[in-house]
C-alpha cells in the first residue's frame, strides 16, 4: 500500500487524532506556555477491513466499522484515470515459414463448355501403300440354323421285311375318363318267383276310421204261414 494516496490519507487522520491536542499560542522564542491537559487515549489496536475501488475522479474515503478502541477501516479508493496510449513498439521479426498444410480435396469438376462450330472438313490426303495381309481372324460364332426346307415327294414303298420279335410291354397307361352312358337295353325275361319270405311282425292297429253312412232299408220279405 505504499505511495497510495488514499491510503496515506487515512494514516494521516489516525495520527493526527491520536496525538495530543495541538497548543494554541506562539511558538518562537523560549515564550513557551504551560503544558496542556493529556488528550484521550488512542485507539487499542488498527486493523484494515476492505479496500474497494471507487470511479474516477472520486473522493477517497475511510469508514471506521469497529469501534472507538478497536479500529476497522474500510478503504474507499478511487481508480486512476486512463493513462494515454502507449507508443506502437518496432515490429517484431518475421517468424520462420510454417510447414506446408495438407494439400485440400479436389474441387468439384466445372460444368462441361458449349460445344465449339465444326471447323471445315480438309483435302483428302493421298492414300497410302497398301499394309500387308494381317493373319486370318477367328473362327466366327456358328450363325443360327436356317429355316426347314419343304418337305420333298413320298419315295416308293419298299418291300415288306421280316417280323421283328415282340418287344417288352410297355407300362400300363393311366385310366381314360370314363365314356358316355350307352343306351338302356331291351327289358329282360321275367325271372322265376322266388319263394315267400317269412310274414312280418304284425303292425300296430291303426285309427278307427269313420263311421259309414246308413245303407238303403232292404225290401220287406214275403209274410210267413
Amino acid at each position: 500500500m505504499k505511495g497510495n494516496t488514499g491510503f496515506e490519507k487515512a494514516l494521516e487522520i489516525i495520527r493526527r487524532d491520536s496525538k495530543n491536542r495541538p497548543i494554541v499560542g506562539c511558538c518562537t522564542g523560549n515564550n513557551i506556555g504551560p503544558t496542556g491537559p493529556t488528550g484521550p487515549a488512542g485507539p487499542a489496536t488498527i486493523s484494515i477491513g476492505t479496500t474497494t475501488t471507487g470511479a474516477p475522479g472520486t473522493n477517497a474515503s475511510v469508514t471506521n466499522v469497529g469501534t472507538a478502541e478497536n479500529l476497522i477501516l474500510n478503504f474507499v479508493i478511487p481508480a486512476g484515470a486512463t493513462g494515454a496510449t502507449g507508443a506502437s513498439g518496432a515490429t517484431g521479426a518475421t517468424g520462420a515459414t510454417g510447414a506446408t498444410g495438407a494439400t485440400g480435396p479436389t474441387g468439384a469438376t466445372g460444368a462441361t463448355g458449349i460445344t465449339g462450330p465444326t471447323g471445315p472438313t480438309g483435302n483428302t490426303g493421298a492414300s497410302g501403300p497398301t499394309g500387308d495381309t494381317g493373319p486370318t481372324g477367328l473362327t466366327g460364332e456358328t450363325g443360327p440354323t436356317g429355316p426347314t426346307g419343304d418337305t420333298g415327294p413320298t419315295g416308293p414303298i419298299g418291300e415288306t421285311g421280316p417280323t421283328g420279335e415282340t418287344g417288352p410291354t410297355g407300362p400300363i397307361g393311366e385310366t381314360g375318363p370314363t365314356g358316355p352312358t350307352g343306351e338302356t337295353g331291351p327289358t329282360g325275361p321275367i325271372g322265376e318267383t322266388g319263394p315267400t319270405g317269412p310274414t312280418g311282425e304284425t303292425g300296430p292297429t291303426g285309427p278307427t276310421g269313420p263311421t259309414g253312412p246308413t245303407g238303403p232299408t232292404g225290401e220287406t220279405g214275403p209274410t210267413g204261414p
